[in-house]
Order: C-alpha cells, then structure tokens, then sequence
C-alpha cells in the first residue's frame, strides 16, 4: 500500500456516517497472491503464515503508532463452531506474532478473549455491506472477565482481512459500548476502494 495511505482503510473512507473505528492500517490490497495465502492461512491448517503476515503488518503506515499507542491488542473472536472446525484463530495468530515481533517497543497487551462472538451468524461472503451489518448485529459482545480492562482503553482489533469492514465495525461498537475510550485495527489484507 502507498505510504502516504490515509488512517482507515478502503472499505472504512467509502462508508458514510460515524464510525466506532477510529483508524485502520492494512499491510496489502486484498488481491493476488495475498488472497491464495490467506486461504491457505484460514482454511487450509497453515498458521505459520502468522510471522511473515505480521512482518508485512509492521511495515503498514501507521502500524508503529497504533501499536505503540494502544493498551490492549485484541483479535476478531471465531465462532465456537468455526474455531473447533479451524483449531485456531488466526486473529488470535496474528496478534502473537505482532507482540513477538514488537516486544521491546510495543507495551500492549494481547487479550484473546476481550471479545466473544456470542451469536453464530451466517457466512458474510456473498452478502452486500448493508446485509453484512445487519447480519452481525448484537454479534461481538466484550467478555465480561476483561470489562474492567476495556473500560478507558485504546483498543487495537488485528484481523487477516477486511472486505466491506462491517466485521471490524460491528466488533469497534461491541469494544465502545463496553467502554473502550477508542478502537482502531490493524489488517493484513483489505480491499482496495473501487
């Protein structure tokens, strides 16, 4: 991505309205050969993808800042079904690879379980922005072992990808009305802006 990229990602500049993220920082388009190794990451049972993914992060302007500048570093949560299916959450890789990677500089805390899907949506791929929202309304919900923690926080989401950000989206409204002071995120891949 361009170095001079602005502070949310493709899907969050097209998006109108206010949005609980406040900033989004991906390391690649969402396109060839990124999209066959996520694949291969996700669905294929290859988490070592993780530290070559989160070296790609790092390079993403602003990721320095926005590490440096949250308290908690938090994964998009799976579903239980998903992550049984999966046996890991690749998410959850990401955010240990970041940390390992940025130990000396980045005084974060990872939190695997900050948040929790506590319903099971449908699949998102083949649904439009607006479906995509409603179908993962009142999904994400904090975990209420961590609610003290999130209360005041600048909360860092990390995913592997963002298409539409309605995921990120949804789980920034679940961190704020838990009172996280502000939510950004950090992405592997995101699609670029049409």
């Amino acid at each position: 991505m361009p170095s001079d990229m602005p502070s949310q990602c493709g899907a969050c500049l097209t998006r109108p309205g206010t949005s609980a993220l406040q900033a989004c920082a991906a390391a690649v388009d969402y396109a060839y050969p990124w999209d066959g190794l996520i694949a291969r990451f996700k669905f294929q049972g290859e988490p070592g993808w993780a530290s070559q993914f989160a070296c790609r992060m790092l390079q993403a302007p602003r990721s320095i800042t926005l590490l440096s500048q949250s308290d908690l570093l938090v994964p998009v949560p799976l579903t239980a079904a998903r992550l049984a299916e999966r046996g890991y959450n690749q998410a959850w890789e990401l955010v240990k690879a970041l940390k390992r990677l940025c130990t000396a500089t980045v005084a974060a805390q990872p939190v695997a379980d900050a948040l929790v899907r506590v319903i099971e949506a449908p699949d998102q791929h083949h649904l439009t922005r607006e479906r995509r929202l409603r179908n993962l309304h009142g999904v994400f919900a904090p975990h209420p072992w961590h609610a003290s923690r999130l209360s005041g926080a600048h909360v860092l989401l990390v995913d592997d990808v963002t298409t539409t950000g309605a995921t990120l989206q949804a789980a920034a409204q679940a961190l704020c009305q838990a009172g996280a002071e502000r939510v950004s995120a950090l992405v592997f891949a995101c699609t670029p802006p049409r």
